[in-house]
């Protein structure tokens, strides 16, 4: 079992009291045969659970008072968000902050981190990037992902765990450890969507998608090999959010480059076309 403790929020008694109350709680699931079963939330399930945790994150982040970038991301957002045809409630923000990450929410809840735009360069770039993170909401992988966990017992265990101790210990990152206060199904998507959770297979679908997306919306596919590119080298070899859990680099390359054949025609079949788009 793998979870961390955040010494800021924890002192030492604290931190003995969470070790102990969640190794009683293992040996009291552990072998609990309902694990093996979960009942599968509903989209309205989790949609609603992840927009209470958008308003907290909305509430608690620094946003962005630069007006020309917050337009500029509203628009990319509203346009793969139409090139989905999914009829979510959409709704994107731009958070003041260095991390170089963009995420969506089951039920079409997004954010940007100003942190990865200057290494996104153009508007065609942020477009790639919002069209895979849409692609894995529109896939489901936050459900379908939170339904694994939990069949495996393992995340079973820790939300379990992440419920009795107010969803402080399990979490990684402050989004999570807000949308674990909330409820159980919260909780568990909590663990798989926030601190990353994606399989590979995931990743790569979202990749295909998001491609698929920015290309009917306008922008030129061509520039998404290109930024995922510009991504792994502005990581100077470090591991960032948005990568971590990406197919190999080589591999990756040329699945972006292959693609291609397929999202250029579509591109050129757009009614509008933006290219590149705006610089940033």
């Amino acid at each position: 079992m793998n979870y961390i403790l955040n010494n800021n929020l924890l002192d030492r008694n604290r931190r003995a009291r969470v070790k102990f109350t969640i190794v009683l709680f293992i040996f009291a699931l552990v072998g609990c045969s309902s694990l093996t079963k979960v009942d599968e939330p509903t989209d309205a399930e989790i949609n609603a659970q992840a927009a209470q945790a958008y308003i907290k994150v909305k509430k608690e982040s620094k946003l962005s008072n630069n007006s020309r970038l917050t337009k500029m991301v509203k628009r990319v957002a509203r346009r793969i968000a139409n090139a989905s045809g999914e009829n979510f409630d959409w709704e994107v923000i731009l958070i003041d902050s260095p991390e170089k990450n963009a995420w969506c929410m089951p039920g079409g809840k997004m954010a940007v981190y100003t942190g990865i735009l200057p290494v996104l360069k153009n508007e065609a770039a942020l477009a790639a990037v919002m069209g895979h993170e849409v692609a894995h909401a529109t896939l489901r992988h936050g459900k379908k992902g939170y339904v694994r966990a939990m069949q495996s017992k393992k995340t079973g265990l820790l939300v379990g765990a992440a419920i009795l101790l107010g969803g402080q210990a399990m979490c990684e990152t402050n989004e999570c450890r807000e949308m674990t206060k909330i409820g159980a199904v919260a909780s568990g998507f909590a663990l798989e969507f926030y601190n990353r959770k994606f399989s590979r297979e995931d990743e790569t679908e979202s990749d295909k998608l998001g491609q698929v997306y920015m290309a009917k919306a306008g922008y030129d596919p061509r520039e998404a090999p290109k930024v995922w590119e510009r991504m792994k080298q502005a990581s100077g070899g470090k591991s960032i959010e948005i990568l971590s859990t990406h197919p190999a680099k080589d591999r990756r390359k040329k699945n972006l480059r292959t693609w291609l054949k397929d999202t250029v025609p579509l591109y050129n079949q757009s009614k509008t076309k933006f290219g590149l788009g705006e610089k940033i």
